[in-house]
């Protein structure tokens, strides 16, 4: 009986945990590129990593506001793309979004060169973090922020990339 109760927890806790993992894919900047090219929605791709404090003080906002937009009928994607080094993927990556109940899309970024990837992201971008691309291939709108963003900043940029249709 005690091995059949311990074996139901067992399950009962993967199940939990499958609720809030997500596969962590390897991506290079070309495969990054073609997904801002043939996005067909606005999309909003936030660079982070898991040791920048101010990216992680910004990621709860970002998956707030994007979930009461789309939840309110707007179609926002956000794609968040972790710049953590390589002895962090996918380990450490998997075990942040985890504890920190991340939904929102992540991918990491395999590339070591940041004078070869920045420049594809934004011709300005000298390779800090947080940094944040938004993209509305409809209405030709692109903006690169490079520094943390508020709540209200970050509120006030959705609505832009939304009216520029």
């Amino acid at each position: 009986m005690h091995v059949r109760k311990s074996l139901i927890l067992f399950v009962f806790l993967l199940t939990v945990r499958a609720g809030f993992s997500q596969e962590l894919k390897s991506v290079k900047i070309t495969e990054l590129e073609k997904i801002i090219a043939e996005s067909k929605t606005p999309l909003i791709i936030n660079m982070w990593a898991t040791w920048c404090i101010p990216c992680i003080e910004e990621l709860p906002y970002f998956q707030k506001e994007v979930r009461e937009r789309n939840a309110g009928g707007d179609s926002v994607q956000l794609l968040l793309v972790s710049l953590d080094f390589k002895e962090s993927f996918p380990a450490a990556i998997t075990r942040f979004m985890d504890k920190r109940k991340v939904t929102a899309p992540v991918v990491w970024l395999d590339e070591t060169n940041a004078d070869y990837f920045c420049p594809k992201i934004d011709p300005k971008w000298s390779g800090a973090i947080p940094a944040t691309l938004f993209i509305n291939n409809k209405s030709g709108y692109r903006k690169f922020v490079e520094e943390q963003i508020s709540p209200e900043t970050l509120r006030k940029e959705i609505k832009a990339i939304l009216e520029k249709r």
